[in-house]
């Protein structure tokens, strides 16, 4: 009698922390751009903010809903990253936003056709259908541009996909290729830091969760033996972290004068 009452009760339980386990891996990935959005609509300023991890993630996430129709892993974690599409984006748009409210510089760039009389006002109107140019490549200067080139990802990644999607070694290279680029997530923000010899307009709140969301990530995809590209990426993702609060003890404690180089779009990175 003893032993079915503590059954029942332990059931319930389980499924609470499974509950539970599963939330946390769809919405924990988001939670910590939220301090770093709310700096960047406070300050008005997103220099501190590498928009190539935008980038990184907007890339990996694609490629891991396009994995999952090659090889179905948990519903959390495509959900998952749809929440991170979807925050991604935001956060492009917000940093976008700010970034040509601050610029004094009127040429517009942009990712496919563009008139001219936007860029140099002078110019006689003519109108570009090949705008795109790789020194600015995703630092363009509207946000629709980001979301033109995010659907030609999409749709030229999902194609081959849809052609390939019948070979193992395929779907399995994807996968790999999806968790690794998420792996390489806080590498444009480690070199930011770097080439700054600084860690200021970066959430340091936002750092400290992405470590512990992303061991919390590594050990639900050991103990829900999830396909093994996870669990190895995501240790190296761990690493990366446990690196950039290194860069951030260092700056704060040794102070170091940054290195002078000349100002250049591309260099500007978002987060």
């Amino acid at each position: 009698m003893e032993a079915g009452g503590l059954e029942w009760l332990l059931v319930p339980m389980q499924q609470l922390v499974s509950w539970g386990a599963a939330g946390a891996m769809v919405f924990g990935g988001v939670v910590p751009y939220i301090p770093q959005y709310r700096d960047i609509r406070r300050t008005q300023n997103a220099e501190g903010f590498s928009t190539y991890v935008c980038l990184v993630l907007l890339v990996a996430n694609i490629l891991r809903i396009l994995f999952w129709f090659g090889r179905r892993f948990e519903s959390p974690l495509l959900w998952q990253s749809i929440i991170m599409i979807i925050t991604m984006l935001l956060m492009l748009k917000l940093c976008t936003e700010v970034r040509v409210s601050n610029e004094l510089n009127i040429k517009r760039r942009s990712f496919a056709a563009a008139d001219s009389k936007d860029e140099e006002i002078k110019a006689p109107p003519k109108r570009s259908y090949l705008d795109f140019d790789l020194n600015y490549f995703w630092h363009w200067s509207k946000f629709t541009d980001y979301v033109q080139c995010v659907l030609t990802f999409t749709g030229v990644t999902g194609y081959i996909t849809y052609l390939w999607l019948d070979s193992s070694l395929f779907v399995e290279t994807l996968g790999f290729l999806a968790v690794f680029t998420e792996a390489m997530l806080g590498v444009p923000q480690l070199y930011r830091n770097y080439q700054n010899r600084s860690t200021e307009g970066m959430s340091v709140k936002m750092v400290l969760m992405w470590t512990s969301g992303d061991t919390f990530k590594t050990v639900y995809f050991i103990l829900n033996q999830a396909p093994f590209q996870f669990s190895i990426c995501g240790l190296l993702q761990v690493f990366v972290d446990i690196a950039i609060l290194f860069q951030v003890y260092l700056y704060s404690s040794y102070p170091q004068k940054p290195v002078s180089h000349t100002a250049h779009p591309a260099s500007t990175k978002a987060l």
